[in-house]
């Protein structure tokens, strides 16, 4: 009657689940009692570091009224040292490596109060349960999120960018910035992985060869990129002496559930969640799908514009009066910074040149393009 073998040490107690399952639907939890329950994988195309697993857990308690059934979804997280990815990581550098990249923040954020203040029109999900693994590993248990097929319009683009113009001025929200008490600024990402990794191989002469890379990212975008790379030294000092926010860090329209009944958004994965420089989160937000081969590059400059305007529009909502031109410097610096220059589609090298693989690259380059023009722009 039970099964929940596939969460591994993510799982409960049987006593512990029935209490989730009782908070969820609003039981008395000392008379509720588990009748059975299993577990299965959630299918996800996007691996993440920090991620051990994700999945649905569900089953059936009474109290006294029935059967009622129940569904929960579990994220297991971890520090990326147990990733299999961490063993590509030179070994001088792996103890300040695993430091660099937060995997506690996601369940500090659910054991706080932060759902209670985050702006009109932006909401979590309800956490029935936050349980520590062990020292580098760690579990949310959530309600279940019902999602609205919408399309990401313009429209909508605008409406998530001016919430995070909020999010990130909201003084209620700024109290909550530092929840993960993790210690991270742009330079580590600078000294890290940028310099570790993502710099040597765009001054790779053989990844320029390579024959998807040598479609797709021409002579002269390569120049501009190597130009951008000489400089990102210069670049991660000015954005470093530029207003802050709080940033949810990956607000990409995957990380921005739309339920059926509601206008404005549900935020998960707070992995990233933090202070950062002011309107680091459009960046996600534009070219997030495009990353990824879910929507192609063509519009960003339209939907930049308009997505910024809405995000200065939402920052004077919560009373900040931070400058547009800071505000749009602060944007292409940072976009530069995290995307702009890992936009060699590293990932697809050892590969054949497919057409699938090579219409991401051609993005990923337009991607590049629109980075650097932002950067050039805004200067």
């Amino acid at each position: 009657m039970h099964d929940r073998t596939v969460l591994g040490p993510a799982d409960v107690s049987d006593d512990a689940l029935a209490a989730m399952a009782a908070d969820l639907l609003g039981l008395d939890p000392d008379a509720t009692t588990l009748l059975d329950s299993g577990a299965d994988v959630v299918a996800y195309d996007l691996d993440a570091i920090t991620t051990a697993g994700r999945y649905w857990v569900h089953g059936h308690v009474t109290a006294g009224n029935g059967a009622l059934p129940f569904r929960i979804f579990v994220k297991h997280v971890q520090s990326w040292s147990r990733s299999p990815w961490f063993q590509d990581v030179p070994v001088d550098y792996r103890d300040e490596a695993e430091r660099s990249v937060p995997w506690r923040t996601e369940p500090l954020a659910y054991r706080s109060d932060l759902g209670d203040r985050l702006p009109a029109g932006l909401t979590m999900p309800r956490a029935v349960g936050v349980v520590d693994i062990d020292e580098k590993a760690g579990a949310v248990w959530l309600e279940e999120v019902p999602v609205a097929p919408v399309t990401w319009d313009l429209a909508r683009f605008t409406r998530a960018a001016g919430l995070l113009g909020r999010l990130a001025a909201s003084p209620d929200v700024a109290e909550l910035a530092t929840v993960g008490c993790h210690d991270f600024h742009i330079r580590d990402y600078l000294h890290g992985r940028l310099s570790l990794q993502v710099l040597p191989m765009l001054r790779d002469d053989g990844i320029w060869k390579h024959p998807l890379v040598a479609a797709t990212f021409d002579d002269e975008l390569r120049a501009r990129l190597l130009d951008a790379a000489d400089r990102a030294a210069e670049y991660v000092a000015e954005l470093s002496a530029l207003p802050n926010g709080t940033a949810h860090g990956d607000a990409c329209p995957n990380n921005l559930l739309v339920r059926p009944d509601e206008d404005g958004f549900v935020l998960i994965d707070y992995g990233f969640w933090g202070e950062e420089p002011i309107g680091f989160d459009l960046a996600q937000l534009l070219v997030g799908d495009v990353q990824v081969g879910k929507r192609p590059a063509d519009d960003l400059p339209e939907l930049e514009e308009a997505c910024l305007a809405a995000y200065v529009a939402g920052l004077r909502e919560e009373g900040c009066d931070v400058a547009e031109d800071v505000v749009r410097r602060a944007h292409a610096l940072q976009l530069m910074v995290f995307t702009g220059y890992s936009t060699l589609p590293f990932e697809l090298l050892s590969g054949p040149p497919t057409p699938e693989r090579m219409a991401l690259a051609a993005e990923r380059a337009a991607i590049a393009r629109f980075s650097l023009d932002l950067v050039d722009a805004s200067a």
